[in-house]
């Protein structure tokens, strides 16, 4: 133990009146604001979208070529921007309000009296409290330690903790992964090193997701083909004997081009990770990026760290047996002493507070080693009474002590938290163990399992998710708390201590890893290593923790989930955090990230399948040169209808299938074939049409409307199962919205539907039942043509 800095008063800390004058000089910690978007960012990136400069392109061009009327599709402009900047302010507001109750705080000593404070509340020269899982909140020095050791890898990258004593530099976004002190703040604000290092990169910037990268490539190959495809067709209608005049040729090109835009697809996208987000904080989950929603979905691997999420996190004392010829007046004395001389006792410690009292006579406490994760004991040297150990049987156990040991064992086959008193004579070692200890009493804590861990681990387990219960306890106590959870393969615990080296041996330590489900005595660096391992095996992992031994694997998982009731640093470093503490919210979040991923794949199917049959329709009317068989506003209904309100529905409802690898791969298998096949059927049956001696233009496009909307309604269907009632009525309604728009006057005159004569309705009725056939077929036909394809490539 470092002896307190004598030049300064560390009882009383900064005066009130000494704060406020630094309040008054502005020498307060005014943190920059985090990285996120402003309301002028919002509605730029809402409203400036190449999707919104696209549709505004074309809009202007169908009024030079003066059919106003066909403008109706520019709405969508309006309808995307408002969305998507309604829904991303409400998102923002209510995120902020779960944020500020995630916010780190910061102990002060003041006028003598440790007050919690609001990490902006922190003024210059203040004096800080440490102790384990508290985040550094601004730059100090080291006033007083006892046993300090500071983790500095999310600034450094260096994992090791680096022991601290008086007169050390301390980093703000540090935190302390064992022992406790003081230290006095130094520079503060924008002057801190994590808000300069904070600064250098200070740009609001959205996280990698599959689901949105899917998306954008999609943007990226249509933005591509559309302006080509466009000016093709337009130069071909204007030299078509068939096209009379070049605002026809460029009306029939606006019309085309409108269908090669996936104008709703980018919003809904949005809109279900938002509305995701959302729904979690209403349970009080706090998702730190719209992808988080998406990410669990996609876990195959869940590690559970034992206590705080199996079990409630309270740990109670149990019993305490005496060994040797040790008296239980003397067990009691030693462990009150142990628990008086820690200033910030773990929860271990605090259990074993409730029942033993600091003794009455003098045990002064010369020098302390706190307890740490990576050691797994603590120690206490008293004047003239030797040095106390308790800590982990497996460690501080002499190898041949089997009469101790087997009593051990024997608690914690039981399911017991077992610890071991030790004592030893001599000076005291520090953080290295003595060759030689003496059992003092064996000491039995318990732990709760949270009552719904069994039915939440059966979910999972049935939801395809393989559940690894790791943990610093004795293995056989994690594997009896994990067997009364209800985690499968849990007959024994596997000891950490017998993993081979993670960088020596990676593929041994990786299949030991896979092959086993309950872990005991893992240090921080194993958790982080398992964590690596399974990620190299393939496997999509997310870690739960609520310690500071978990905040290096909560960094590296694919998805960390802390506890709200957790220590800030595991709060900071979570993706996800779980303010009231509930582990049943994670099915909710499995749910939420299933029915977003699902839903956007339909949706994307859906605004795919426009494209492709605009492009289709835009190659054969620039192959046969005949006038474009829609006009803009009968696509916009027929996208109405079949893709935008359908879709809408589809994206918000419930779904929690599997989700699978693969997302643009199957959207593409799905939604090219049936582009295709209903661009061709349409087309066939406009040229059919058009050949009757009695048809009109104006009838033959709506016959290819009537057509097109009977496939794109078979698009829906089939993208919508499994079917439910409510989606065989959404199709339903929207076929029968159709035929009200073909049925009132005004509406029909509007589109410029007329109904075709009697022997055209059998055409329409051929060309429906072969495009619903096709559409139904082709794209089963295509992914099993490309199932084998990649077979033979494996092959």
């Amino acid at each position: 133990m470092n002896a307190p800095d004598a030049g300064r008063d560390l009882t009383t800390g900064l005066t009130s009146t000494e704060v406020a004058e630094r309040r008054a000089d502005g020498r307060t910690n005014d943190v920059p604001d985090a990285p996120v978007r402003t309301l002028g960012q919002i509605v730029r990136a809402n409203v400036l979208t190449p999707v919104n400069a696209i549709i505004s392109t074309l809009f202007v061009l169908i009024l030079l070529a003066g059919y106003p009327a066909d403008a109706l599709f520019a709405g969508v402009v309006i309808s995307n921007s408002v969305i998507g900047v309604v829904q991303e302010i409400r998102a923002r507001r209510t995120l902020h309000q779960l944020e500020l109750l995630n916010a780190p705080k910061a102990t002060a000593r003041r006028d003598g009296i440790d007050v919690e404070l609001a990490v902006s509340e922190v003024v210059a020269d203040e004096l800080l409290v440490l102790k384990p899982g508290d985040q550094i909140v601004v730059d100090g020095e080291v006033a007083e330690a006892i046993g300090l050791d500071i983790d500095e890898s999310l600034l450094t990258g260096e994992s090791d903790p680096v022991e601290k004593s008086i007169g050390s530099n301390v980093m703000s976004g540090s935190f302390v992964s064992a022992g406790s002190g003081l230290y006095r703040a130094t520079d503060i604000g924008a002057d801190s090193y994590a808000a300069r290092l904070a600064e250098e990169a200070r740009v609001f910037k959205l996280a990698d997701s599959e689901l949105r990268n899917g998306v954008n490539t999609i943007l990226r190959w249509l933005t591509v083909i559309i302006p080509p495809a466009a000016g093709l067709l337009l130069i071909r209608q204007l030299r078509s004997d068939e096209v009379d005049r070049w605002q026809d040729a460029l009306q029939g090109t606006v019309a085309a081009a409108v269908a090669m835009v996936p104008d709703g697809l980018v919003l809904l996208t949005s809109l279900a990770f938002i509305v995701g987000i959302i729904a979690l904080a209403r349970r009080r989950a706090l998702a730190k990026e719209l992808s988080s929603v998406e990410l669990l979905a996609r876990v195959d691997t869940l590690c559970l760290d034992k206590t705080g999420t199996i079990t409630t996190g309270e740990i109670s004392f149990g019993s305490v047996a005496a060994q040797g010829t040790h008296s239980d007046e003397f067990v009691a004395a030693a462990l009150g002493a142990l628990v008086a001389s820690d200033p910030n006792p773990n929860a271990t410690l605090a259990a074993i507070g409730t029942r033993f009292d600091a003794p009455a006579d003098e045990w002064i406490a010369a020098e302390i080693t706190p307890f740490s994760s990576a050691r797994k004991w603590a120690a206490t040297h008293f004047e003239g009474r030797g040095s106390f150990y308790i800590g982990a049987p497996e460690i501080l156990l002499d190898v041949d002590d089997r009469t101790t040991r087997s009593l051990v064992d024997a608690e914690a086959d039981a399911g017991n938290r077992v610890l071991v008193l030790c004592h030893a004579d001599g000076a005291h070692q520090g953080e290295t163990r003595p060759d030689h200890l003496d059992p003092v009493a064996i000491i039995n804590l318990t732990d709760t399992v949270r009552p719904d861990a069994p039915e939440i681990l059966e979910y999972f387990r049935a939801q395809g998710v393989t559940i690894k219960v790791i943990s610093g306890d004795n293995p056989a106590t994690v594997a009896a708390v994990a067997r009364r959870a209800g985690v499968g393969g849990a007959d024994s615990g596997f000891d950490a201590r017998e993993l081979p080296d993670f960088d020596r041996e990676a593929g041994a330590f990786a299949d030991l890893v896979e092959e086993q489900r309950v872990f005991g005595r893992v240090t921080p660096h194993q958790k982080r290593a398992m964590v690596r391992a399974l990620q190299s095996r393939g496997h999509v992992v997310a870690m739960t923790g609520d310690g500071v031994n978990d905040v290096l694997a909560l960094k590296d998982a694919d998805m960390g989930i802390a506890m709200g009731s957790g220590s800030s640093a595991t709060r900071a470093v979570a993706q996800l955090v779980l303010l009231d503490n509930t582990f049943a919210t994670l099915p909710r979040v499995l749910a939420e990230g299933r029915r977003v991923i699902n839903n956007i794949e339909r949706v994307a199917n859906l605004f795919i399948t426009k494209a492709t049959y605009a492009v289709m329709l835009t190659l054969l009317v620039g192959i046969s040169g005949a006038p474009f068989p829609f006009l803009p506003r009968q696509l916009t209904l027929i996208g109405t209808f079949s893709i935008g309100v359908p879709g809408f529905f589809l994206a918000l409802s419930a779904n929690e299938a599997l989700v699978r690898p693969g997302f643009l791969r199957r959207v593409l298998l799905f939604s090219l074939p049936a582009g295709a096949v209903s661009g061709a059927a349409a087309y066939a049956v406009y040229e059919i049409v058009r050949r009757f001696d009695s048809v009109s233009l104006a009838e033959a496009r709506t016959a290819a409307t009537i057509t097109l909307l009977a496939a794109g309604l078979v698009v829906l269907v089939l993208i919508s199962r499994p079917m439910q009632a409510w989606k065989v009525g959404l199709a339903v309604a929207m076929g029968l919205l159709y035929v009200a728009v073909m049925s009132i006057g005004w509406l029909r005159d509007y589109f410029e539907l007329d109904v075709p004569p009697g022997d055209v309705w059998a055409v329409i009725a051929g060309g429906s039942l072969v495009a619903g056939i096709g559409v139904w077929l082709a794209p089963a036909f295509t992914a099993r043509i490309a199932a084998r394809s990649s077979l033979d490539v494996a092959t």
